[in-house]
């Protein structure tokens, strides 16, 4: 399902860049697509996230992947029946958005329940993005390849197709009832009851804002790369699909690399020098002109994000409270696919002026500034987090 989610994406964006033959027309509408098709994830994500501490979440994730199911279909359905304006392709992304602000913090949540040992949930939270990124690694070649042998709706039709595998997925577990203590509070009531412990308490805090900080100023660069393939690196789809494709390997390496991990002490430090990994390589990405160094360079920024979003989850998953979790992930979600849509609605605004190269050299020189103060500011959030790592036995106490 992640290989068929990654091909409907790169087919969508190539769809949307080649509609229009000038470079930055091209890029600004690729920020409004991208901003459209994220942006529910700022409004609802965090009622969301309320909503996932009150209900049964197996049951959610399974209409919410049913739902993006039919999406994905009816996006196949209107090219092939050569329908698909820009405002068709707006519509459907708010859709898919609106079903992404419920699915993400329900799917962030939901993994402690098929975790029996807390031990393991760093490597399953690994492990589920080696899975993601496995499918992003093979995902936008195979888009790319079916989008210049086939055309685009295949690779919207594959994707519908590869839900249903998530569905039966789903529908074949057997899991242990978990009760949920639900108090009186409204939603809304257990809303602010989340923010005042997600941004209260430092640590969490410190994470989730470097993580908005990095979606809004460094991860864009993905809605900017159909340009950097059409126009500034003249390599076609299938360029194309290689550039995100050396990006999935950059992940995937570094999601083996998690999943092996022993232990969560040390990744506070991995999720800090991330954005620096990534800022670097975007910069040096941004003023390459040559294919095959652009796609040397695609791995280093494959990897810091995954580092950056793997590690984020994976910090605050050992340290949130269990009753409050859903809420946390919705903000973790918010920081990422919330803030992102408004960081691609600037890229392509940005862009149409100054050019999609020195828009993401500047993503990545802010999101190196803002792992430089989460740096800074390590010692002392270690000093708050360790003894709620020996409390809860992931580290051995003395």
């Amino acid at each position: 399902s992640m290989i068929g989610m990654w091909m409907q994406q790169t087919a969508l964006l190539w769809l949307v860049g080649t509609m229009y033959p000038d470079e930055r027309i091209a890029a600004f509408w690729l920020g409004v697509v991208g901003f459209c098709g994220q942006i529910p994830a700022l409004v609802l994500t965090p009622l969301a996230g309320a909503v996932a501490d009150r209900v049964n979440r197996h049951k959610a994730v399974l209409v919410t992947q049913i739902v993006s199911m039919l999406q994905a279909f009816v996006l196949a359905g209107l090219v092939f029946a050569d329908y698909a304006g820009i405002g068709s392709i707006i519509a459907l992304s708010v859709c898919l958005g609106l079903i992404k602000a419920f699915d993400i913090p329900l799917r962030q949540s939901f993994v402690v329940e098929m975790v029996d040992d807390p031990e393991d949930l760093g490597n399953a939270i690994a492990l589920n993005s080696t899975v993601v990124n496995l499918g992003r690694l093979i995902g936008p070649a195979l888009g790319g390849m079916t989008a210049a042998f086939w055309g685009v709706g295949f690779c919207f039709l594959l994707n519908g197709i590869g839900y249903m595998f998530v569905v039966v997925s789903l529908l074949m577990m057997r899991l242990k009832p978990v009760d949920r203590e639900v108090s009186g509070k409204s939603v809304l009531g257990h809303l602010a009851e989340g923010f005042r412990y997600s941004f209260g308490f430092t640590p969490i805090r410190s994470v989730i804002l470097l993580l908005a900080l990095t979606s809004l100023t460094a991860i864009p660069y993905a809605s900017l790369l159909p340009v950097f393939a059409s126009h500034v690196l003249d390599s076609g789809s299938k360029g194309y699909g290689l550039l995100v494709s050396g990006a999935g390997i950059g992940a995937v390496c570094g999601a083996v690399y998690l999943a092996s991990r022993v232990s969560v002490w040390g990744l506070d430090r991995l999720f800090a020098v991330a954005p620096l990994v990534m800022g670097t390589g975007l910069i040096l990405f941004s003023q390459s002109r040559t294919f095959a160094v652009s796609l040397l360079i695609m791995p280093f920024i494959g990897v810091g994000q995954m580092f950056v979003l793997s590690a984020g989850n994976t910090l605050l998953q050992t340290i949130v409270d269990n009753d409050k979790r859903g809420r946390v992930m919705s903000f973790y979600s918010m920081a990422f696919m919330g803030v992102m849509p408004v960081g691609s609605l600037l890229a392509g605004i940005v862009a149409r002026h100054i050019g999609a190269p020195m828009t993401v050299a500047a993503g990545g020189a802010i999101s190196i500034l803002g792992a430089l103060v989460y740096l800074w500011r390590l010692p002392a959030l270690r000093q708050i987090v360790h003894p709620i790592y020996q409390e809860k036995g992931l580290l051995p106490k003395p």
